[in-house]
């Protein structure tokens, strides 16, 4: 008598070869899937090295939304007898996949959302009688299950940060961002919400993504509430209303193409150094005082070609400097036209960049 696991499953067909998909409990991920080959060399797995790092982020995932968590589908290749037992007497697709308990079963797809569920079992017990999604394939051997991996991964598209940030509501400052920008006229014309780069003839100016960053380095430590929604609106709102360039473009008295070509007033790591003086304006005044200090922005000449730029966030061909550096330098320049006094990490810096 042979022992078998039993996944009620939905057949289906893809490249003229059968394969199931079924609903596997949480608790059972340990049991049907080999131990990860840790030992083996990469030529003979069909997949890469487990990244422990990555495992308490997924766990915390889960954790922290169990009525929430969402998970894709697992990946897996059956090595050995299986059947597939259909449940209608014409032999429809639905119906039950008998695998031998001595077949091995290899995740091609999913091993880290494995081990997170195995670890977030052991904190929390209550889900493990709840269910991932399995897609059973049988395993042609170590070639093919190498080219499932990659093609799983290979072809995968990644999301952009821009529009993971527009989705996702778990995150207090994509939230506070996102609202923050809908809320400045200017900001919600020009800021696209899907992608991180633009292309060069974008009807936008910016990304969602360059402001959630610009906004994470004014929260700092902080916590994420509504009076930092209030500065964020405020700042942002000030430096819409007081930014030239931004107001030449609004009044029609520049193009877009002008103001990419001939301004930095709309490059990533000018808005990243808004996000320096932020911090520091955030840290270290009252809210009612920010108008005072950004309206002073109008004093700066945003041209690429003014000396306050070159060789800070322009080289000398032209092109921009996008570092953290770059940034740190740019911000010092902001802040001497805000009458903001330099941090001693500033001063080190603009005392470098002065001697070269």
């Amino acid at each position: 008598m042979k022992f078998t696991y039993r996944f009620p499953v939905v057949r289906g067909i893809q490249a003229g070869r059968e394969y199931y998909i079924g609903m596997v409990p949480l608790n059972m991920l340990e049991k049907i899937f080999l131990e990860d080959e840790e030992y083996v060399l990469p030529e003979y797995r069909a997949q890469r090295k487990l990244n422990e790092a990555r495992i308490p982020e997924i766990k915390k995932y889960i954790i922290d939304n169990p009525d929430s968590y969402v998970f894709s589908a697992l990946a897996a290749s059956i090595d050995g007898n299986y059947k597939f037992i259909s449940l209608d007497s014409d032999g429809g697709d639905t119906g039950i996949l008998e695998v031998d308990m001595g077949a091995k079963i290899l995740i091609n797809d999913g091993q880290h959302r494995k081990a997170a569920i195995l670890a977030a079992i052991k904190e929390n017990p209550e889900i493990e009688n709840e269910t991932i999604s399995v897609v059973f394939y049988q395993d042609l051997g170590l070639a093919r299950s190498q080219q499932m991996f990659t093609d799983l991964n290979k072809h995968a598209v990644k999301t952009s940060n821009s529009i993971a940030e527009l989705y996702d509501s778990r995150d207090a400052l994509a939230v506070i961002t996102r609202k923050v920008i809908g809320e400045i006229p200017f900001l919600y014309e020009y800021v696209d919400k899907e992608r991180d780069n633009l292309g060069k003839y974008s009807s936008a100016l910016f990304t969602l993504n360059t402001f959630y960053t610009a906004n994470k380095r004014i929260l700092k430590r902080n916590i994420c509430n509504d009076d930092f929604y209030k500065f964020l609106k405020l700042f942002w709102g000030s430096v819409a209303v007081h930014m030239i360039p931004w107001s030449e473009l609004q009044k029609k008295e520049i193009s877009k193409k002008e103001l990419r070509e001939q301004y930095i007033a709309t490059q990533a790591v000018v808005i990243q150094a808004f996000g320096r003086v932020g911090a520091f304006l955030f840290e270290n005044y009252d809210c009612e005082e920010v108008e005072s200090y950004i309206k002073k922005i109008e004093l700066i000449n945003w041209k690429r070609n003014s000396n306050d730029w070159k060789l800070r966030v322009i080289r000398n061909n032209g092109r921009m400097i996008n570092n953290a550096n770059a940034i740190l330098l740019a911000g010092n320049i902001i802040k001497k036209y805000l009458d903001l006094p330099l941090t001693e990490d500033e001063l080190t810096a603009e005392q470098k960049f002065l001697e070269i």
